[in-house]
């Protein structure tokens, strides 16, 4: 790539390699595109490309075979789309030798169908010629921060180019000034990304305000919700699009440097944005006279180690100084007093992502999507009990029950949902009573929840919910920080309680107690992480109140889940002394002689289940 020195000379590359691709497609028979985000390359999507390469190329097949990023359909991996020439391109999920044997001899060579096509189920209302486009009716899913993610090569800048990437970067800062773009923002009502839900432009807006010479750039994607894999895939799958916002950022608030905040569990995420960066270094996208203006700004990384906490702007600022990823009170607001004592903006991953966008198709474009307070899209990362574990990203006001049942495909095992954690271990778990809500800030905050980052686990009838509080307490106990003492010790003991009622020790008192302490300690934390912590207790309590009564009045776990309150019974009558159970019990609780029928010690029994497996009789009963 020649370094780019003008706005002009951006076009012309991107013109170049416009006719490049026609003669490509002229030449190529077929299309190959395999992804190898970090869910593909775990399932063997990097054995499949290479399949694809050599059988093609052993077979006299012209064809292209390229890498991108994840697809979204992380449940069907290794996924694989073909284009053949003239035809539309199609998906493919589960693709492994065999599958893809076939697709080269059937799909490839005749045209004929093979199994494993996934239907595709998106629309990305982005990829035109820099006119908006209507967003089509019909479609539940539109990507706009995943509008590159599973289509271009994320380790190059030719395709990112190719695909209208660095044009909303150039036109900011040929055509506007950094006050014009930064109303733009504004009124395109993008909010922020990472859970607060605050207006971006806005944030951008006080930032500029700040009198200082040096300020900085932040990019959060150390993204620690457990389930959540939405900052990591873009960055995977497109890191120029990041760049390039950061860059258009910059501008707009007067910055010269840029850190991208980014924990070290996420290798090949580092491994693509470094080269990424330095892809846009040597183009002349990042450093001095950017596009041959007078404008300078670079970008570095600063790793993290997997804090929780850091996910807050104030800790995160902490960390990356070398201190300990602590919260500080604000005022001052990182807008003011943020990285090395200077005004700092701080977004994440997928805010970022929609910048370019908003740029080029304009703030109205984007504002009418969404909801009147909530606008454009929303990615989630969808797991849990659902047959369809994925990305997803879906104008915000969708309704949880279209996420779930049918972009998501519902339930596996056909079981009956029952519930849905959203916003991560800070929000809540929502009932059937709610699937039908739309998806925005407002509403789901008035459910008892938040958006968070986007985490969605979906549970179903097998789940219980006095557990799942306690599976997020736990997780919070561990990533506090220590520094209040409400989120310090209420959370722990917090966690005490809810411990002593799965071992069916609990009483009405711990109820009470527990209720009371969650107010607590959500009105005195000092942090988001604290403030929001006891959501899962609040919210289960609220929505799955018979089931608390039943683990402290009946000593009972109506799921099965609570080992302690669970006792294992032989059914006499169904009994036949095969000694199946006898023998596979490890601490021998189970007595009785051969062909007659069996008993169970409870003060023995460590409610393993094995007798329960290996009985072919049906003589095991769970009480």
């Amino acid at each position: 790539m020649i370094r780019i020195g003008s706005m002009a000379a951006l076009e012309d590359i991107r013109k170049q390699l416009l006719q490049e691709q026609q003669t490509k497609q002229q030449e190529n028979q077929v299309v190959v595109k395999v992804a190898l985000a970090t869910c593909g390359i775990a399932s063997g999507a990097r054995d499949i490309l290479q399949f694809f390469s050599a059988e093609l190329e052993k077979r006299n097949i012209e064809a292209a075979v390229l890498q991108t990023g994840c697809m979204g359909y992380c449940y069907a991996e290794p996924t694989v789309e073909v284009c053949r020439r003239g035809q539309e391109p199609v998906i493919f999920g589960y693709v492994d030798e065999k599958r893809a044997d076939d697709i080269i001899e059937n799909y490839i060579k005749k045209g004929v169908m093979v199994d494993g096509l996934i239907p595709k189920n998106f629309s990305t209302a982005c990829h035109c010629e820099h006119e908006p486009q209507a967003v089509p009716e019909k479609s539940k899913q539109i990507r706009i921060a995943l509008r590159n993610c599973g289509v271009i090569d994320p380790a190059s800048i030719e395709d990112y180019i190719l695909h209208d990437g660095y044009h909303a970067l150039a036109d900011v800062l040929n055509r506007m000034t950094p006050e014009e773009a930064i109303e733009e923002v504004i009124a395109s009502g993008l909010k922020g990304r990472g859970g607060g839900g605050f207006l971006t432009g806005q944030k951008w807006k006080l930032t500029r305000q700040s009198q200082s010479a040096q300020k900085y750039v932040v990019c959060n994607a150390d993204e620690g919700d457990p389930g959540a894999f939405m900052d990591r895939s873009i960055l995977e799958g497109d890191p120029h699009s990041v760049i390039e916002a950061m860059a258009i950022c910059a501008y707009c608030i007067g910055a010269g440097q840029g850190l991208v905040y980014i924990r070290a569990e996420y290798p090949l995420a580092i491994d693509r944005l470094l080269h990424a960066i330095g892809q846009a270094r040597e183009a002349g996208l990042l450093g001095s006279h950017i596009l041959g203006t007078d404008f300078h700004f670079d970008i570095s990384l600063r790793y993290g180690a997997g804090a929780f906490v850091c996910g807050e702007e104030t800790a995160l600022i902490h960390s990356m100084e070398g201190h300990r990823g602590e919260p500080t009170v604000k005022p001052p607001f990182p807008s003011e007093a943020g990285y090395l004592g200077k005004p700092t903006n701080v977004n994440n991953v997928e805010t970022f992502a929609c910048i370019p966008l908003i740029f080029r198709l304009g703030a109205a474009w984007f504002n009418t999507i969404g909801t009147a307070n909530s606008k454009g899209t929303k990615v989630f990362a969808l797991a849990g009990k659902i047959n369809k574990v994925g990305l997803v990203e879906v104008p915000m006001g969708t309704t949880l029950r279209d996420v779930i049942f049918d972009i998501g495909g519902g339930i596996q095992h056909d079981k009956q949902f029952k519930a849905v954690q959203t916003g991560g271990p800070s929000g809540g778990c929502l009932t059937a009573k709610h699937l039908d809500t739309p998806i925005d800030y407002e509403n789901l905050t008035k459910a008892g929840s938040m958006m968070g980052s986007g985490g969605m686990i979906v549970m179903d009838e097998d789940d219980c919910m006095v557990s799942v509080a306690k599976y997020y307490l736990d997780f919070t106990v561990e990533e506090s920080c220590g520094k209040c003492s409400p989120c310090r010790i209420g959370n722990k003991r917090l966690h005490e309680i809810l411990e002593k009622i799965t071992r069916g020790e609990g009483s009405m008192d711990d109820l009470n107690k527990l209720r009371n302490l969650a107010h607590v300690v959500k009105e005195t934390s000092l942090c988001g992480l604290g403030q929001s912590s006891p959501n899962p207790v609040l919210s289960t309590m609220e929505n799955f109140w018979e089931e608390y009564l039943e683990h402290v009045s009946d000593k009972k776990c109506r799921a099965g889940v609570c080992k302690a309150m669970m006792k294992y019974f032989i059914l006499e009558e169904h009994c036949v002394g095969c000694m199946a159970c006898a023998r596979n019990c490890p601490v021998n609780a189970i007595s009785g002689e051969k062909k007659m029928p069996h008993t169970i010690d409870q003060s023995i029994c460590i409610k393993c289940g094995v007798c329960f497996e290996k009985c072919k009789f049906n003589a095991i009963e769970i009480r």
